[in-house]
């Protein structure tokens, strides 16, 4: 079998329910190795609690669990020593400083004392986190702690690395810096299983996504080949000057070689497979007392492919994004 293609994760069926409430559906995916895997969806799609089930925080109601074409579905915990795991709360000792949270993580895989202090030593240096090593892990930076707990993550060197929300709540340029480190961690042979609702960062570091939505994992695709699906299309953004409730009257009856989307309740897009005129259109809108304020030509991206799939809307999964960053 081609290196590139070995399966490092296997999911088939995964299905989990809390109470009356189905929060995994038959979720079905694979995971290869040396690759940034990441699960695309708005918050309670499922993504934290499939994460849970693969490290063995949750057992699953149905459905197997693989690793390295070996099943461990009954016992999760045999496959622990190939993971590493990074929450999307910190799990590190505030009272702690740097170093030696990373010892005491290093301590509880068996590495002795010397290897985990070279080791603890040579991931603040690469972390960034240096300077810092002898301070509390309580007085750090909201990015500061995000980046220390990625690294307690990787201290016995896991072959897979599970990182839940990496920079949800992260200012911009630590979520540049952690964006940079989790590049660094595949290029040096780790495997990693992201999850984020960020569909930016999904774009910029996914190998291959899945779109996850309510409990079901609805498509898995190379992220290249995702984009080229939208890539010949042209997309005309029109801002109007008053919130639109729905699509204005006739309008794909007059147009209809143009697809249309509303991203937002003051945005409007029309989508051909060709360029088109664009005066038509304006007039059309003018006519209904629809005010045009600017009209921009942009780039379909992720964000496009994941409209059409799951039909969430693009404010939805931004809304989301600005929560989870003020908490």
């Amino acid at each position: 079998m081609d290196e590139k293609n070995i399966v490092a994760v296997e999911a088939r069926d995964l299905a989990k329910q809390f109470g009356k409430v189905d929060a995994v559906k038959g979720a079905t995916f694979s995971v290869l190795e040396g690759e940034i895997f990441g699960f695309l969806g708005p918050n309670g799609a499922g993504k934290t609690t499939i994460i849970n089930m693969l490290t063995g925080l949750a057992r699953p109601d149905k459905g197997q669990i693989s690793y390295s074409g070996h099943d461990y579905t009954k016992n999760i915990k045999k496959a622990q020593h190939l993971m590493g795991i990074v929450p999307d709360e910190s799990n590190l000792y505030p009272e702690l400083t740097g170093f030696e949270n990373l010892c005491f993580c290093a301590s509880l895989y068996g590495i002795v004392k010397r290897e985990r202090e070279k080791r603890a030593r040579e991931l603040l240096d690469s972390f960034g986190l240096a300077q810092a090593a002898n301070r509390k892990f309580g007085g750090y930076s909201r990015g500061m702690k995000r980046r220390l707990t990625i690294a307690a993550g990787v201290i016995h060197q896991p072959r897979i690395l599970f990182l839940d929300e990496p920079t949800s709540g992260i200012d911009i340029a630590n979520a540049r810096q952690i964006r940079k480190l989790i590049s660094s961690l595949k290029t040096s042979g780790t495997t990693v299983f992201l999850t984020t609702h960020y569909i930016e960062e999904a774009e910029r570091l996914c190998d291959r996504i899945a779109f996850i939505v309510d409990g079901r994992v609805v498509r898995t695709e190379v992220t290249t080949d995702l984009l080229r699906d939208v890539q010949g299309q042209h997309i005309i953004e029109l801002a109007v000057s008053e919130d639109l409730k729905r699509f204005p009257e006739g309008i794909s009856e007059e147009f209809g070689d143009l697809a249309f989307d509303m991203p937002s309740s003051n945005t409007l897009r029309a989508i051909a497979e060709s360029r088109f005129p664009l005066g038509p259109l304006v007039r059309f809108l003018e006519e209904r007392n629809i005010n045009i304020t600017e009209a921009r030509s942009i780039r379909p991206s992720l964000e496009d492919v994941f409209v059409q799939i799951t039909g969430i809307e693009s404010d939805r999964m931004k809304t989301e994004k600005e929560r989870k960053d003020k908490q």
